[in-house]
């Protein structure tokens, strides 16, 4: 039903928009409204603007599904991400900022299930979302390697690495080689590390640019001051209090990702160790949390605004018939705060 606004022009009560709508609106017929929407010959010009006048007073959309079919095209990318958390999140600024005036728009896709994530859930989504939602997607860690799809597909921190479609990541190796050479600069020799997802592969390479340093400083590797984090909050903390329980323990952490460094410095806290004075920690990320923390934490800043506006870049050189590369990498830059200091006398 019909009512007026106050400004004495006529308006919808709440509810979609129809083409039959907007055709008693402007006062003409609803296949002339469907002729003008889709860009079709056969209107005159003073009713075509009257039409498109009425269209964005009423907010008439028509169906992106139907409009896809029709031109097998809808100029929306999809972010699919596994669920939205610090990381993501903070890709999403970076891919919508490059995504203004490209004339693209973006759909935000978690494929986040009761129960969790489950192994495969990139495919499922492509599956649902190809070629009728979307014309590209931006993938963000995906989990398996993805098969030739219909649409192009651009992956961000890929579980598999170099294989699969066109990615982009920070440099993994570097970024840790600098972290533990931070820590040894500044007198540290037992330095520990809590790892990432065993099935990711940025996190396997953070932990070979450990080794790497711990080697070039001829420090022996020791597998007593690594632990499995799975960048899980429960599993990081047990691994946290089993090293800093240790009658050797060590004098400073690196973490795989920030959100493991912080709940080092929380079960730190716990057990009345002093940081940096008694413990230092180092992260990866750069997330906005690390920021916040108390102390704020020292971390390797994976340029993640960047990551996502160069993905969005590489996704539309694709959906339009360039050539990209097949793998880029960014470098991460050193943020030194508060959670790291020299190593504490007499260690």
């Amino acid at each position: 039903m019909n009512t007026v606004g106050t400004d004495g022009t006529p308006s919808l009560s709440l509810g979609r928009v129809t083409i039959a709508d907007v055709a008693r609106e402007a006062g003409v017929s609803v296949p002339t409204v469907s002729k003008v929407v889709n860009g079709r010959y056969g209107v005159a010009p003073t009713t075509f603007k009257r039409v498109m006048e009425v269209v964005a007073a009423l907010g008439y959309e028509t169906s992106l599904v139907a409009a896809s079919l029709r031109r097998q095209q809808t100029n929306v990318i999809g972010i699919l991400v596994a669920e939205f958390e610090s990381f993501s999140v903070e890709l999403l600024k970076g891919i919508s900022s490059a995504a203004t005036g490209t004339g693209y728009e973006l759909l935000a896709y978690s494929a986040l299930a009761p129960g969790g994530v489950s192994p495969g859930w990139e495919r499922r989504s492509l599956s649902r979302l190809a070629g009728t939602l979307i014309d590209g997607a931006i993938i963000v860690t995906p989990t398996v390697l993805i098969p030739t799809t219909s649409i192009p597909v651009v992956a961000i921190d890929p579980h598999t690495g170099q294989a699969g479609p066109s990615a982009i990541d920070s440099d993994n190796v570097d970024a840790a080689r600098v972290a533990t050479r931070y820590l040894i600069e500044l007198g540290h020799r037992r330095i520990a590390h809590i790892r990432g997802r065993s099935d990711l592969t940025s996190a396997q390479l953070r932990e070979t640019g450990y080794r790497e340093s711990l080697e070039e400083a001829g420090i022996a590797f020791d597998p007593a001051l690594v632990r499995d984090g799975g960048y899980q909050a429960a599993l990081t903390a047990e691994a946290a209090r089993e090293l800093l329980t240790r009658q050797d323990r060590p004098t400073a952490v690196f973490a795989a990702n920030d959100m493991s460094a912080l709940g080092v410095l929380a079960v730190a806290h716990e057990l009345g160790l002093r940081v940096p004075q008694d413990l230092s920690v180092i992260g990866f990320d750069d997330v906005p949390e690390a920021a916040r923390s108390t102390p704020q934490l020292t971390t390797m800043a994976q340029p993640l605004h960047e990551l996502g506006a160069q993905a969005l870049r590489m996704l539309v050189d694709l959906l339009g018939g360039n050539e990209v590369p097949q793998q880029v990498l960014l470098p991460a830059e050193l943020v030194v705060r508060e959670s790291t200091g020299p190593v504490p006398l007499g260690s």
